[in-house]
């Protein structure tokens, strides 16, 4: 069934590659970026089923304008697909504070700005469905990372309650928990801190490097997730979570397992914590 999609981050990544999918098999997309002209590319040929629009997350007047344009030029919004993420490479201790606030920004309160605009539209269809790009980095904390996996681990925490408070509405949440993909979120899209501790080469910094150095090299495929996206909206049961690619599935298990080890072992204090009755 032909649907209106509405993607925030589409110059590149994740984005961009579901950007172009859609339109490649008729869906009727809005492809967003800061920058128009990032993807003028995707609008070229498309211009009936595609609108493009300038949009920066972290602007209210911006998404306020960008869903009001969307209703105006196709009617609906059936999926809102909220792409747009930085990361940013630290250890907690070397963090600085203007540095992960600005991902903040982007990572969760963009998100969850841009689903409170959607979501008068969704209830009002009594339909659709909102795609949060997460990340393993959501579920498993890594070092380097922390600040992004904070940011990540909100919107875990935003999404999971939001679809128990629009299931009876028929709306739909899923959470996309990729590992490695070859898009740029290792390149450009990510910012190293500027504080250096030597203290952290061997865990901060160590993973730091291995991460960047292996950027456009990883194993997930940006264009097998963007058809993995769309086989999850098709879904009549779409999952709360899907993980993506073999590193995301093998990083949440150990997970459980940890946490199952953790929460066995110390069983009876957690019980014996209650008021004796």
């Amino acid at each position: 069934m032909e649907k209106v999609w509405f993607i925030t981050g589409c110059s590149t990544g994740f984005g961009r590659a579901l950007a172009s999918h859609l339109l490649k098999i008729g869906q009727r997309v809005v492809v967003t970026a800061r920058n128009t002209k990032d993807i003028e590319d995707l609008i070229n040929g498309n211009e009936k089923i595609a609108l493009a629009i300038s949009l920066d997350v972290t602007k209210a007047d911006q998404i306020t304008k960008a869903v009001s344009d969307t209703i105006a030029h196709f009617g609906r919004i059936d999926v809102l697909v909220n792409n747009a993420g930085i990361g940013y490479f630290a250890a907690v201790e070397e963090s600085e504070d203007e540095a992960t606030r600005k991902m903040f920004e982007i990572n969760f309160f963009g998100l969850a700005n841009m689903t409170k605009a959607v979501l008068p539209i969704m209830r009002k269809q009594r339909s659709g469905h909102i795609i949060n790009i997460s990340s393993i980095g959501g579920l498993v904390a890594f070092p380097a990372l922390g600040y992004y996996n904070a940011s990540k681990f909100a919107v875990e925490g935003l999404s999971e309650s939001l679809s128990k408070e629009v299931a009876h509405l028929g709306i739909h949440v899923t959470l996309i928990e990729p590992s490695g993909f070859r898009t740029d979120w290792a390149g450009r899209s990510a910012e190293n801190g500027k504080i250096i501790i030597d203290d952290y080469s061997e865990s901060a910094g160590a993973n730091k490097s291995f991460i960047r150095g292996y950027s456009g090299n990883q194993p997930g495929d940006p264009d097998r997730a963007a058809q993995a996206i769309v086989k999850v909206v098709e879904s009549k049961e779409p999952p709360l979570r899907l993980l993506l690619g073999a590193a995301a599935l093998k990083g949440a298990t150990s997970k459980i397992d940890v946490l199952k080890k953790d929460f066995d072992a110390w069983a009876e204090t957690s019980v014996w914590a209650d008021n004796p009755k």
